[in-house]
């Protein structure tokens, strides 16, 4: 965020054009000579308030359409049941995807937990998902689809095992421009520095689970 807006103060002539008034033209010219974090202030404020189009501050920062995923074996924020977690058969769970946007090429999913005590855990790392995807059955992955490392160094699935407590864990869900080329040391990081200006859509569920 701070490297696109760098940006936008070396070129201020591409956001000038939001003040059709050359008065407040003037005002804004000598405010990004006089007080630049000042004007670097304003475009944040713009961009949260969504007033600022995706134009200026570049494609990452567009309005991103949302993605729908669900899954048969828990309700969003409910419990995960025990079959897909440590305490049992530790399978992935069946999950079904809704709408994507056109022009997308490929999908890739991360599931993690924030909540972990050492910082958040990585459980899944998935790109290449098939475009047309619109179900991942039950301890299975599309033909064609590669899974990256998890925090436990494996390239596969991890179920929940919270050391104690509740955790939460969030199924992320990209819709993506392109397929990617990652390796099979990829981990988390690697995948999401990836898809950095790919990103064309993305939803998330999220289930909770506590051990017997």
């Amino acid at each position: 965020m701070r490297r696109r807006l760098l940006h936008i103060i070396e070129a201020p002539e591409r956001a000038l054009y939001l003040f059709r008034d050359q008065l407040l033209v003037v005002a804004v010219r000598r405010i990004i000579l006089m007080k630049p974090w000042f004007y670097l202030l304003m475009l944040v404020l713009m961009q949260l308030a969504g007033l600022l189009p995706a134009e200026v501050l570049g494609k990452d920062t567009a309005r991103m359409e949302k993605l729908n995923i669900t899954s048969p074996a828990f309700a969003a924020g409910g419990a995960i049941p025990a079959r897909y977690t440590c305490d049992g058969e530790g399978i992935s769970p069946q999950l079904a995807i809704g709408t994507i946007p056109s022009g997308t090429k490929s999908l890739a999913l991360i599931m993690d937990d924030p909540d972990a005590p050492m910082g958040t855990w990585v459980h899944w790392v998935v790109w290449n998902l098939p475009a047309q995807t619109r179900e991942i059955q039950e301890n299975s992955l599309p033909a064609g689809a590669s899974q990256g490392k998890n925090s436990w160094s494996r390239n596969s699935y991890g179920g929940p095992c919270p050391p104690s407590g509740t955790h939460r864990y969030f199924f992320k869900l990209y819709a993506l421009d392109r397929v990617l080329n990652l390796g099979a040391s990829a981990d988390k990081s690697n995948l999401e520095r990836a898809m950095e200006g790919h990103t064309l859509a993305r939803g998330e569920l999220m289930g909770t689970y506590r051990r017997r």
